[in-house]
């Protein structure tokens, strides 16, 4: 496909920046625009030129023609101060999705650099975020890995959002809703992260307008008719205090009132639990000078002219937040005696405030748009690399969003270690998240604290400015209790880590036991050390079939998984090269004996075993069969006759002629009343308060009856829970496991019985 000149022909109303640079294009010479082939308003007209092309006959749900969204995504990126290259990613963010073109032309077209971005933004737009846990995990970790690669992805990605938050009326309820609420929970809070405050705002109240729309309305009304009143305060304000910052020689940029956004208005009545007529500071003024010692100049000459409220002064530029917002902010009384907040900043940190990390690019002189590729280096963006570190070792779905929930909301608490250095934290995090936060090792081998000099226990929670100093030892180790009283999913995970990966022998064997039940004996160990089994290890995400093992063990991974994986495996395998599992194990008399017997006729009747009508029989308590289970009777002295599991130890040493070919009843099975059967389990778990009763449950909410339960504790161990069930089927009972192994406190679950399969 050609690229082909259309600023002649063009039909639709396009913004005056868009049609100079087509003017501009339009003017110049053919040598001329030879010679400026790969300058800025060439990229730029071009990639419109293309995305016109390519989107033409395409409309959107509004009726409006299809490139009107693109032009609005660029013309953000172009306010933003983004470079050419953003703003041709802006006009092709959605050309690989709904046309013909491949990546591979983007790039021959427009150079690896806007492929890039329009990659990221097409892989970022393929996400659908679901409430089923490990999709939304996974949908982050493809997020964050796009974000790592350039930054300017995400940005690109949050101009699209906007757009379409915008014109988000023109879709179905339903769709309004979802993407109102994947606004507010993902990319609202992205926007605050990256500090681009005008972007997270508006997108904070688009999305407030579709979720809670009485509340919207009722908010803004209330503003609505307070504005005339309020505009007017602040002007009186803002005369008093230029007159003082003019008397005090202080270079005064520029004075302004801020209303506060609808939802910041709603947020702070929900915290406060109060109503509108209670909120009084719902607009701030903003006060601009030329330096950082005018800054706090300035503060002092508000604080002149206004009594300061006790408590309510933030220096947030000797202590900038994680995205590099900087400000004073102070609350005074004003005229009217209501409380008023007064923001003190420089140029520069009004620019970075409002555009949050495209200040980078915007007001910096860089000497070349190259130098706008921000990746997750950046020491501003350690939560995001934190979150890429954990990519590989977080394999639990909810332990993951947990994770990402902690780093991608802003923190509140900054401490400081002894040598100075500023370390944010969540709020009520205590000194174990701080030293975890340091680093790994120095949590691992924690053994006391001092805050602000004194010894203070290790579940203290930290404050604002408190001075922090982690005490180590060698032979100290994590202890289980932490998980009682840490606040962050990172320090949690290293604790739990630590304690899997202390009892690594014992979790391989553990996981060693469970795989070869499933698959037999014979040729085990030669099976562990195929190419095969190694395929599964790096199907579950492990880099070694003994690190498969060790999740298999303590629980990380489940024995169902592993084995679909498996059959993956064998099944995709032409020939297959290895002999493939056993299931179950049974001896060849019983074989026999199952082989020659006749079929036996299925019908309706009360008994769930069908080829004992007639007889006494009893289920064994050695292996506990259940319906799903081949099954085998055993003619007994004067007990009836006895139902084993195939493959139950017990069966070793019967004679063939005891045996009787037995089957399950799936009349009785479907049944309006079906039977139970009573199955004992054993549970590993970390032992915390309260871990038996969500245990429970769990068993409860499926309808499961708990015959009898016993609990076993030693410090510094996990606990160990016994518990009695009645199952229906092992379908139910495999479910129940699955259940309860969601459960990030599960080290391991297994049923107890005497079977080998």
């Amino acid at each position: 496909m050609s690229s082909i000149a259309i600023n002649s022909s063009i039909d639709i109303t396009l913004p005056d920046w868009l049609q100079k640079c087509l003017k501009g294009s339009s003017a110049s010479s053919s040598e001329a625009e030879d010679d400026r082939r790969h300058s800025d308003i060439d990229l730029i007209c071009r990639a419109f030129e293309f995305a016109y092309q390519l989107h033409h006959g395409q409309y959107r749900k509004s009726g409006e023609p299809y490139i009107y969204h693109p032009v609005a995504v660029a013309g953000t990126l172009r306010d933003l101060g983004g470079s050419p290259v953003m703003i041709a990613a802006g006009f092709l963010h959605d050309v690989v999705e709904d046309t013909d073109v491949t990546i591979e032309e983007i790039d021959e077209r427009f150079g690896p650099e806007v492929r890039q971005l329009v990659e990221g933004v097409t892989k970022l737009s393929k996400i659908n975020f679901k409430s089923k846990t490990e999709s939304q995990a996974e949908n982050f970790r493809r997020m964050f890995l796009a974000m790592a690669q350039d930054i300017r992805v995400i940005v690109v990605k949050l101009a699209d959002r906007l757009h379409n938050m915008r014109t988000l009326q023109y879709m179905s309820e339903s769709s309004r809703r979802r993407s109102a609420q994947e606004t507010r929970d993902i990319f609202a809070p992205l926007a605050n992260r990256l500090g681009i405050w005008r972007i997270k705002w508006e997108l904070e109240d688009l999305a407030f307008k579709y979720l809670e729309p009485e509340a919207f309305r009722e908010i803004q009304q209330h503003v609505s008719e307070k504005r005339t009143a309020r505009e007017e305060k602040l002007a009186k304000a803002t005369d008093i205090l230029r007159e003082r910052l003019q008397q005090a020689g202080i270079r005064c940029q520029d004075i302004s009132g801020r209303p506060k956004h609808l939802y910041g208005i709603y947020q702070k009545m929900q915290r406060q639990q109060k109503e509108f007529h209670e909120i009084y500071d719902l607009a701030a003024l903003r006060i601009i000078v030329q330096s950082n010692e005018e800054c706090y100049r300035a503060l002092a000459v508000v604080h002149d002219a206004f009594r300061p409220i006790p408590g309510r002064f933030k220096d947030y530029i000797g202590l900038p937040k994680p995205n590099r917002y900087q400000s004073l902010h102070t609350g005074v009384i004003g005229l009217t005696g209501r409380p008023l907040e007064v923001q003190i900043r420089t140029i520069e940190m009004h620019h970075i405030a409002e555009y949050g990390i495209a200040a980078h690019w915007k007001y910096k002189e860089t000497g070349g748009s190259s130098n706008s590729h921000v990746t997750a280096t950046d020491e501003k963006f350690t939560w995001l690399r934190q979150l890429l570190e954990w990519q590989s070792d977080l394999k639990d779905a909810q332990e993951y969003l947990d994770s990402v929930k902690d780093n991608l909301f802003e923190d509140d608490v900054y401490v400081f270690t002894p040598k100075g250095d500023v370390v944010p934290l969540s709020p009520g995090s205590t000194s174990v998240d701080f030293a975890y936060r340091i680093h790994t090792e120095v949590g691992n081998h924690c053994t006391g604290v001092r805050v602000n000099g004194r010894m203070v226990p290790l579940s203290t929670r930290l404050q604002n400015g408190d001075i922090v100093e982690i005490m180590t030892q060698k032979s100290g180790h994590p202890s289980l209790d932490w998980l009682n009283f840490v606040r962050t999913s990172a320090a949690k995970y290293r604790i739990k880590q630590w304690y899997k990966r202390s009892r690594r022998e014992e979790n391989v064997a553990r996981g060693r036991e469970l795989l070869e039940k499933e698959l037999g004996k014979t040729g085990f160990d030669s099976l562990l050390k195929s190419e095969a089994m190694q395929s599964v290890a790096e199907k579950c995400n492990y880099h070694s079939v003994e690190d498969l093992l060790a999740g298999l063990g303590y629980g990380e991974v489940t024995l169902n998984l592993v084995l679909n994986r498996w059959r993956e495996v064998v099944k995709a395998q032409q020939p297959v090269t290895i002999a493939p599992p056993f299931i179950p194990k049974e001896s060849t008399s019983t074989s026999k004996a199952l082989r020659d017997a006749p079929a036996t006729t299925s019908r309706s009747t009360d008994s769930p075993i069908v080829g004992v009508e007639g007889l006494v029989y009893h289920l064994a308590g050695c292996c506990t069969p259940i319906p799903g289970e081949p099954i085998i009777g055993v003619v007994t002295r004067g007990r009836g006759i006895s139902i084993h599991r195939q493959g139950c130890h017990n069966l070793e040493n019967v004679e063939c002629e005891r045996l009787v070919p037995v089957r399950w009843n799936s009349a009785a099975e479907n049944s309006a009343r079906p039977h139970t059967y009573p199955v004992d389990i054993q549970i590993e778990a970390l032992d915390r308060v309260g871990v038996l009763k969500d245990i429970l449950s769990r068993l409860s909410d499926q309808g499961i009856n708990v015959r009898h339960a016993q609990v076993k504790t030693a410090i510094g161990q996990p606990a160990l829970m016994d518990l009695g069930i009645d199952i229906r089927d092992r379908s139910q009972l495999e479910h129940v496991f699955t259940q309860i192994k969601k459960m990030s406190d599960i080290l391991n679950i297994r049923r107890v019985g005497q079977i080998d399969e």
